[in-house]
């Protein structure tokens, strides 16, 4: 059994940054992981995967702001946040499979059908 749990979340003005965490015990060096959120009101999206070969994939929202990254035995997973913005503000899930390839963060819609799935940690964004 592969648990995940969050962390790094809080309040911080638009244009600061934050580094969220994910801790996978019980996984394995080919775990498949990403980030999602879900905002009041809104359905869940994903913002960053990383498949089993090291493959990083974002959605347009975030490129170029948002950088997910892991330690090479998929152990952790980061998300290092950067020029947040108040749309930004939802609550963060870590999600992950035992492996998967060649599927980007859009392919993996709002993630609910992975296995594993994290109880999230919260990010504010205020003007």
């Amino acid at each position: 059994q592969v648990e995940l749990v969050e962390s790094g979340g809080g309040s911080v003005q638009a244009g600061g940054s934050l580094r969220l965490s994910c801790v996978a015990s019980g996984g394995n060096s080919n775990m498949a992981m990403a980030w999602f959120r879900q905002a009041a009101g809104k359905e869940r999206e994903g913002v960053a995967a990383i498949d089993s070969v090291g493959l990083k994939t974002y959605a347009d929202s975030v490129k170029g702001r948002f950088t997910v990254s892991s330690d090479n035995g998929r152990k952790i997973l980061f998300l290092q946040m950067n020029d947040l913005k108040p749309e930004d503000t939802a609550m963060y899930y870590c999600a992950a499979d035992r492996s998967w390839r060649s599927t980007t963060i859009q392919g993996l819609g709002g993630g609910s059908f992975l296995p594993y799935q994290g109880q999230g940690t919260p990010v504010t964004v205020f003007s």
